[in-house]
């Protein structure tokens, strides 16, 4: 049973959504962290873990029914670029800071005195679980609405910064600031039809491959490939 005062601070996040949920045990399920659980077991609470698990799918699946409606001549690559770029979880964790989640999360001792309610990782997470929350109280459809109302002007940013963006450049800044020869770029097949081509292209660095993009044009393909070396080199 929630308290009064813990209703009230769930009526704040729902005015911030513009959803009212017919089962308000859903949203505080969406923002319980599991350290919160496992120090208070005699509530029974569930965390938010499994909300968050279908949240994601949730938000993938929104993002690219959107984009393929809104951006009609988008390649399926630039498509992926931009739901890649709006699920991300620095994405997720500057709207859910937009949107003050932290202030609504229940969080155990530890992890709130350690700044839980301003982890990123923490943050996307509840955002992911809220969705999945709003998606078992109320369907799809309105999911979909709520969520491209929060989302709407996002994704038309991101859009705009990701198709402009020259991942050929950013990449060959970051190999020579890491004093590595500049990346040549060769074709390593091409197939299907004169009108309808398709090319794979290989990044090549001091005599090594280290990643393979595909494109309607050898552009695309170029930019796809340098893309994925340059997310590589970002992970290691």
């Amino acid at each position: 049973m929630l308290t009064d005062d813990r209703l009230k601070e769930l009526e704040i996040l729902q005015e911030k959504l513009n959803y009212r949920f017919k089962d308000i045990s859903l949203l505080n399920q969406s923002l319980t962290h599991k350290s919160y659980v496992n120090e208070n077991m005699s509530e029974k609470l569930q965390d938010n873990e499994r909300l968050e698990f279908l949240g994601d799918a949730i938000l993938s699946l929104v993002v690219s029914d959107y984009s393929i409606g809104k951006f009609l001549d988008y390649s399926e690559g630039e498509l992926t670029r931009i739901r890649a770029a709006v699920v991300s979880e620095a994405n997720l964790s500057l709207i859910a800071r937009e949107m003050e989640i932290g202030r609504f999360l229940l969080l155990g001792k530890g992890e709130d005195m350690t700044g839980g309610r301003d982890k990123s990782s923490l943050l996307a997470n509840a955002f992911e679980a809220v969705i999945a929350a709003i998606f078992l109280d109320s369907g799809y459809r309105e999911t979909f609405y709520v969520l491209i109302d929060i989302l709407n002007d996002k994704i038309s940013k991101v859009a705009d910064y990701e198709l402009h963006r020259d991942f050929k450049s950013d990449l060959q800044e970051f190999i020579q600031n890491k004093q590595y020869s500049i990346p040549q770029y060769r074709v390593s097949a091409e197939f299907g039809p004169p009108h309808e081509k398709v090319f794979d292209v290989e990044v090549v660095i001091d005599g090594t491959v280290y990643g393979i993009g595909r494109g309607r044009t050898k552009k695309e393909a170029e930019q796809s490939a340098a893309q994925k070396v340059l997310e590589q080199f970002l992970k290691t």
